[in-house]
């Protein structure tokens, strides 16, 4: 985020310090780094857990309303700092009210966005179009050598690779 970028400068830093541009510049790195990689993770694995294909384009619907209401929670979230809104104060000027709202919709929009990802993994969860060993494509290793879902202890004895190479996924069981 480029907005860390000003913050590193001591003068400007200065100004903005407690303001709610802070609050938009950690959480535009810490939501959009750490959870859309988890959700990033989940969807990759989600048919090796379950036996079962989600709904790719439920996924991508997923993907981008949770995008856009991100950027509608925290973008207005910098002018409101750059005005000088501060943090940690219960009552705010009402000057800030517009941007207050843009972002109290873009955080409502995102949560629901999220109760639309649980519907999603549990309808894989709960069945669907039935996942192969090697899900997506190119996919390597031993573990996209085994049913979706992979057994419970998996392997008996442990492979033997063939080549050398475990990320080819080259294995004899």
């Amino acid at each position: 985020c480029f907005s860390g970028l000003m913050l590193a400068i001591v003068s400007a830093d200065f100004q903005y310090h407690d303001t709610y541009f802070v609050v938009a510049n950690f959480h535009y790195v810490l939501v959009n780094d750490e959870f859309f990689g988890i959700m990033a993770g989940v969807y990759y694995w989600l048919p090796k857990w379950t036996g079962h294909m989600y709904n790719e384009t439920l996924g991508k619907w997923h993907f981008w309303l949770s995008t856009f209401f991100v950027n509608l929670l925290f973008f207005p979230q910098h002018f409101l700092g750059l005005a000088g809104m501060q943090r940690r104060v219960p009552d705010y000027n009402p000057a800030f009210a517009d941007f207050n709202l843009w972002s109290s919709l873009g955080g409502f929009g995102f949560g629901m966005s999220q109760l639309f990802f649980a519907y999603i993994v549990w309808k894989a969860m709960t069945g669907g179009v039935k996942a192969t060993d090697r899900v997506w494509e190119n996919a390597r290793g031993l573990e996209w050598t085994v049913p979706s879902p992979a057994p419970h202890h998996t392997f008996t004895t442990p492979p033997v690779i063939k080549d050398g190479d475990p990320a080819h996924g080259d294995v004899s069981h």
